[in-house]
């Protein structure tokens, strides 16, 4: 079973940054999900896709990897321009404004 070693993105639902500068260790499903006969509820048997770990940077995540032997993928972040204008937010409702404001 193949561990994932990654920094997970931000959420679309926040223009935040809060939980990516973290790196997660998890583990790829090992047999698929069924659903469960009686109440309808996914589950498997296996354990390993419960397991999450963070740490604080890559390095610790690789270390802990090879010194438990977990066989492990590690997936570089794709960086971002960051989206910041002149004025900021306040330009948007400036009396100052050359053009005309729409959406």
């Amino acid at each position: 079973m193949v561990a994932r070693i990654y920094q997970p993105a931000k959420t679309a639902m926040s223009s935040g940054t809060a939980g990516t500068r973290q790196w997660v260790l998890d583990f790829e499903a090992a047999e698929a999900k069924r659903i469960d006969p009686l109440m309808g509820w996914q589950g498997s048997g296996d354990t390993q896709g419960q397991v999450r770990l963070k740490f604080a940077d890559k390095d610790s995540a690789v270390e802990y990897a090879r010194r438990h032997g977990i066989p492990h993928q590690v997936i570089e972040p794709k960086s971002r321009a960051a989206n910041i204008r002149a004025r900021g937010y306040g330009d948007n409702f400036a009396h100052d404004r050359k053009g005309a404001w729409t959406h």
